[in-house]
């Protein structure tokens, strides 16, 4: 594989992972709080749901490049990943992270559906349910809560652990580079003698 599909694969990979993080993170400190701010409570739910229903394409487009980008640089890295230690619990640690990261917004996704359809309904904020909340809502809110904070903290995990594959990239390149000027010295050293 060139250095090119290197790049491109990458570029997926982290311009994926930093869309699906920053978006789930803006959403739940910056569109819900703004949402929570609505004079009228019927309000809060509608309004949070728009922006939600808005992010929703962008973030499947975001998901979708970080896989692809994953699978071919772990496709590209598999000789590496395969043999190094720390390399192989990287990856392992980061496709069970990556999984989880899925199912959460997957999850929080169904029940911001849920609320969006049921919305203008009385609600405290985008994500916890009033006295007037109707149950089904209230429940698809409390579920929902714990889920806006799980989405950026698993991406910014997987933003954690690709640096730190990125590292160990650079460590192993830079192995090979000594190794390969060491062979390269000898062989000159040998041809001189001989």
């Amino acid at each position: 594989m060139s250095n090119d599909q290197h790049t491109v694969l990458r570029s997926m990979h982290d311009i994926g992972l930093a869309a699906w993080f920053g978006g789930n993170l803006m959403g739940a400190v910056g569109l819900n709080k703004a949402a929570a701010a609505a004079r009228d409570s019927t309000e809060r739910t509608r309004l949070s749901s728009i922006g939600w229903a808005a992010w929703t394409p962008v973030q499947i487009a975001a998901v979708g490049a970080h896989l692809i980008g994953s699978v071919g640089m772990l496709r590209a890295d598999r000789g590496r990943v395969a043999t190094e230690p720390g390399a192989t619990a990287n990856t392992v640690v980061k496709s069970i992270v990556t999984l989880a990261a899925m199912g959460t917004s997957i999850a929080s996704g169904a029940l911001g559906a849920k609320i969006g359809a049921k919305a203008p309904v009385p609600s405290a904020t985008a994500t916890e349910p009033s006295a007037g909340t109707p149950q089904d809502v209230a429940a698809a809110q409390k579920g929902q809560k714990p889920l806006q904070w799980a989405n950026p903290a698993l991406t910014g995990v997987l933003i954690v652990l690709a640096a730190q594959q990125g590292e160990q990239q650079r460590t192993a390149s830079t192995v090979r580079g000594a190794l390969g000027a060491g062979l390269t010295s000898v062989k000159a050293a040998v041809l001189r003698a001989g």
